[in-house]
């Protein structure tokens, strides 16, 4: 960590640094969480044999768990503390990870939807906790380079996410394609099956370990408290006063149009690429590997343009630079609805080098100058990711028409993403402008 960076994780004479490495830490914890998901929407489709839509239910019960614990989160941070926070949103991390075994033993779907919603309402804790933790260790100037440089190592644990859910999970899935699995007796089907989800499910045991780990290591560690004075929750009435704040306002709804932008990219980009790869005479499953190695390649471009973004921000208005990237990827999607050759997963790819700075830069910017009311503010902003459970069926359905008028769906399914970095570009206007 250089000199600059020491700088702005120092109040006075107090010294943030360890704590804001084990609070960074939870950055990539959930990351990961939230990218060995996405290609699991194919992944459950080709074991249950099921369409695309129903597939997506794993992405409305893991981001409806943020959605359904952000303000308990937020009454219970108040109540105690930022570090309890981070415990408990751990204690139910691992929780709903280790209940991926008993799923696997049921062989049923909807077992596993109830294990990635306990998953995320720890998750929701976490990232309900984390945000402002990160925001409140410093001085308010330097808040928002500091959830930046904090965020940027979220998109390292989603590169070791993809990683595991490509090598551990898509390469070690039984071969035989949808169509094929749809021509299986059902004794030939639960074979096939059962093998596939004891794949599936190992990754999230080791995960479920090592998060145990995490939440040790801070338990014993100790860390700024922030304890509120007054320990009252006026929960209407804070809503009230925050939401009469337009910065406040106007992000929640942004956020909630980015989130679902960003799950839409990186969790069809298996369903564009395996369409278009295919269309070339490539394998449905190697298509989808050679789908997943294009979305780790747009991570690692998010993860680079995460900390070239955050350096930029010493010198450009944060609304500003938002407006520009979100600009660009308006014309990075187009591409990605228009082309029906390789330019169009090239475009894809280069959507995740404009998003690298919005959910934390709308973050900062939405919760400046809250004041006491800034954990009721990060708990409304975690519950705009609810856009990440409703967008994506919409998505979903659109994909599993096939064609439209000729031309693909899953291309024009495009559209949303579109109209979702529209509404960023308006917020980094209007942010620019007050």
């Amino acid at each position: 960590m250089n000199k600059n960076n020491q700088r702005i994780l120092h109040d006075g004479n107090i010294s943030y640094v360890v704590p804001f490495i084990l609070i960074t830490s939870c950055f990539a914890l959930w990351g990961f969480a939230n990218d060995i998901t996405n290609p699991m929407v194919k992944a459950f489709s080709k074991i249950f044999r099921m369409s695309v839509t129903e597939g997506t239910l794993v992405q409305v019960a893991f981001y409806g768990g943020y959605f359904a614990m952000a303000f308990p989160a937020a009454m219970f941070i108040r109540r105690y503390t930022y570090k309890a926070g981070v415990l408990l949103g751990l204690g139910m991390y691992a929780f709903g990870a280790f209940l991926f075994y008993p799923a696997m033993k049921m062989g049923n779907y909807y077992p596993f939807l109830l294990a990635y919603f306990i998953l995320t309402c720890g998750l929701s804790f976490l990232e309900t906790s984390c945000n402002p933790y990160i925001l409140s260790m410093g001085s308010e100037e330097t808040a928002t380079r500091r959830l930046n440089m904090a965020q940027a190592f979220n998109p390292m644990g989603s590169l070791l996410g993809m990683y595991v859910a490509m090598n551990f999970i898509q390469n070690r899935l039984h071969p035989m394609d949808t169509t094929e699995r749809a021509t299986l007796s059902q004794e030939e089907f639960e074979v096939i099956r059962d093998a596939d989800l004891n794949t599936l499910v190992t990754p999230y045991l080791i995960i479920g370990a090592v998060i145990l780990i995490m939440l040790i290591v801070i338990r014993l560690k100790k860390m700024p408290s922030y304890t509120d004075q007054n320990k009252r929750i006026d929960f209407l009435p804070t809503l009230r006063r925050i939401f009469r704040v337009a910065n406040y306002r106007e992000g929640v709804i942004t956020q909630f149009f980015y989130v679902g932008a960003q799950i839409m990219c990186w969790t069809f980009i298996i369903q564009y690429g395996t369409r278009l790869f295919t269309s070339y005479g490539m394998g449905e499953q190697e298509a989808e590997v050679l789908s997943q190695k294009y979305n780790i390649i747009a991570m690692s471009i998010f993860c680079a343009s995460r900390f070239i973004c955050t350096f930029l921000l010493k010198y450009f208005n944060p609304g500003a630079l938002l407006k520009t990237l979100a600009i660009a990827a308006c014309i990075c999607t187009l591409g990605v609805i228009s082309f029906q050759n390789y330019w169009g997963i090239y475009c894809l790819v280069g959507v995740s080098a404009c998003m690298s700075l919005m959910f934390p830069t709308i973050y900062g910017i939405a919760l400046k100058g809250l004041g006491d009311d800034t954990k009721f503010g990060a708990a409304g902003l975690i519950m705009a990711i609810l856009g990440g459970s409703i967008l994506p069926p919409m998505q979903a359905s659109i994909i599993d028409m096939g064609t439209i008028g000729g031309f693909p769906a899953v291309n024009l399914s495009f559209v949303l993403p579109l109209i979702c970095f529209i509404m960023v570009t308006i917020y980094g206007h209007r942010t620019t402008k007050r």
